[in-house]
C-alpha cells in the first residue's frame, strides 16, 4: 500500500528547499527521508541493493542504509560526499554492472544533466533485475527551477539567464544549458517510460506535489510548468 502525499508534506519539502544553500543538511536530509519513503511504497529496503546514480550528499547514504539497504553511490565526480565514502566513480551512460544485477536503481535530479536522457534511462533498466525497481526523477526545463541557479530567468532563454547570473554574481553558474544542463520536458519522460517493453510503469507523478494534483500530468501545456519535478517508478519485467 502506497502512502498518501498531502499538502503538509509538500510545504515541508519546499520550506526545506529554501535553506538548501545555507543549511544543506536540512534540505537533503528531508529529501533523503522522503526518497526512502518513495521506495518503500513499492518494496522493502531490507537487504536490497540500491544503486544511486548521480549520488548526492551523505544524507542519502545514511537514510538508505538506516532503512536496511546495501547502498551503492555512483557519480562521475569523485568529490561527491557519498562517493568518497565507498562509492563508485563512473558515467551514468556506462554503468559498471552486469545485466539484471541490481535490486533498485535510484536516480534523483540527474536526467536533466545528461545529453541523452533516454539512453541513460535504458542503461538504468539494463542493470535492474527482473522484478526490481527503477525510481527516476528529474527537474523539467519549464518548471520554476528548470534553470537551476539561474531560475526563473531561464523562462526568457537559457543564455539570457546565464548572462544575467554572471553579471549579478561575478562568475559563471555551475549549470549551463547545452553543456551541463539540458532542456528535458515532462513529455520526454512520460514517453520514454510508456514505450519501455522491458518494464511496466507503476506510477508517474509530480514528485513534490500532493497526490491531489497528479491530474496535471494529463494537461500537456500546464504540466511542463506546474510539475516542477517528475517521478517515474518502473518495475522490470
Amino acid at each position: 500500500m502506497t502512502r498518501r502525499r498531502d499538502l503538509r508534506r509538500s510545504v515541508h519539502l519546499f520550506r526545506s528547499f529554501l535553506v538548501e544553500q545555507t543549511e544543506p543538511e536540512v534540505f537533503y536530509g528531508a529529501l533523503a527521508q522522503d526518497s526512502v519513503a518513495d521506495v518503500q511504497d513499492w518494496t522493502s529496503l531490507t537487504g536490497r541493493t540500491v544503486l544511486d546514480v548521480g549520488a548526492g550528499p551523505a544524507e542519502f547514504a545514511r537514510a538508505f542504509r538506516s532503512a536496511g539497504a546495501r547502498y551503492i553511490p555512483l557519480d562521475r565526480d569523485p568529490g561527491v560526499a557519498s562517493v568518497r565514502d565507498g562509492g563508485i566513480v563512473a558515467e551514468a551512460a556506462q554503468l559498471p554492472f552486469a545485466d539484471d544485477s541490481i535490486d533498485i536503481v535510484f536516480s534523483s535530479n540527474l536526467w536533466e544533466h545528461v545529453a541523452h536522457p533516454r539512453a541513460v534511462g535504458d542503461e538504468f533498466l539494463r542493470v535492474v533485475r527482473p522484478g526490481g525497481l527503477l525510481l527516476l526523477s528529474y527537474t523539467n526545463w519549464l518548471s520554476p527551477w528548470g534553470g537551476h541557479e539561474t531560475s526563473p530567468w531561464h523562462w526568457l532563454g537559457g543564455e539570457f539567464a546565464v548572462r544575467r547570473y554572471e553579471k549579478r554574481e561575478g562568475h559563471a553558474p555551475k549549470n549551463r544549458v547545452g553543456s551541463t544542463l539540458f532542456k528535458v520536458s515532462v513529455a520526454t519522460g512520460l514517453d520514454w517510460a510508456r514505450t519501455q517493453r522491458s518494464a511496466e510503469v507503476l506510477v508517474a507523478r509530480p514528485r513534490y506535489l500532493p497526490d491531489s494534483l497528479r491530474w496535471v500530468l494529463n494537461l500537456p501545456g500546464l504540466r511542463e510548468i506546474v510539475t516542477w519535478n517528475l517521478l517515474l517508478v518502473l518495475r522490470k519485467r
